[in-house]
């Protein structure tokens, strides 16, 4: 049983043609230890592999939108996402009711039957007597954890650089992806995160490919570990270092769903990215 769980949810529901994208999924123990990684595909899988990792107080980060009150549009915590850290080039895909990845949503209907306590403040995430969970956003972690040293902008591991020729954009991605795990393996954080620790984790110190479809299978183990990293994060800093988007009395916010959820996302964040600005 893992005290942290990260899921990098693939936000598609797939078709009866086509089976859903992979999701990266990683279990850590509160002293940086990766018990368990590796991939699912579909929401059903998803579930099986948290019901299986589930300790009684687990804390499940999910890079998703869990809950979304909009009809259309974008959520307020998205926007604030390029409002605060949109000078490190990061904004969020808007979603609403209407969007067609609705993935998060229903992985929220099934870890709620489980006993799974949907959080979206300190308070309640310290407060929890049992498993919970929250979205987060790992291009806010990597920007706003200053120990990383990403202070001029969002390092370019995901989507290819459209500005210049193919084959230099997918060098220049493998270059920033093996730049950010070095950071992470050699960075002295708190708390701790040992890829090392687990074969597959340890696997991404392994220099990139180019290829990616091999690319995108590594990045979403990566981005689960940034999750249930993000996840002891936030439980070890509370609002000392983190934000909630979405969650701010004095801006905008969604209204909450039948449950009395509200749509937030839990960011770390520099004194710089707290407020409006950007």
């Amino acid at each position: 049983m893992s005290a942290y769980l990260g899921v990098d949810l693939a936000w598609g529901l797939g078709t009866a043609s086509r089976a859903p994208n992979e999701t990266g999924l990683v279990a850590m123990e509160a002293d940086g230890t990766i018990t368990h990684a590796g991939w699912a595909r579909g929401v059903d899988d998803v579930t099986t592999w948290i019901a299986a990792h589930l300790g009684p107080q687990s804390l499940i980060a999910v890079d998703a939108s869990l809950v979304v009150t909009n009809p259309t549009g974008i959520r307020e915590s998205e926007r604030q996402v390029g409002q605060r850290y949109g000078r490190w080039k990061v904004a969020a895909n808007p979603t609403n009711q209407a969007s067609a990845a609705s993935a998060g949503a229903h992985l929220l209907d099934r870890l709620t039957v489980l006993g799974v306590e949907y959080v979206s403040d300190t308070a309640s995430m310290r407060a929890r007597t049992g498993p919970a969970m929250f979205e987060c956003y790992p291009y806010t972690t990597l920007v706003g954890v200053e120990e990383l040293g990403y202070d001029v902008e969002r390092p370019r591991y995901k989507r290819l650089d459209l500005r210049v020729p193919a084959a230099e954009a997918r060098a220049r991605r493998a270059e920033a992806f093996d730049e950010l795990v070095r950071r992470l393996r050699e960075t002295p954080l708190d708390p701790p995160l040992q890829l090392n620790s687990h074969p597959l984790t340890a696997g991404l110190a392994d220099p990139s490919v180019l290829h990616g479809p091999t690319h995108k299978h590594r990045e979403d183990l990566l981005d689960g570990a940034l999750c249930a990293w993000t996840a002891a994060f936030w439980e070890r800093h509370g609002d000392q270092r983190v934000q909630i988007l979405g969650g701010d009395p004095g801006l905008p916010s969604d209204p909450v769903d039948e449950a009395g959820r509200r749509p937030a996302v839990v960011a770390p964040a520099r004194p710089s990215q707290r407020g409006t600005r950007g």
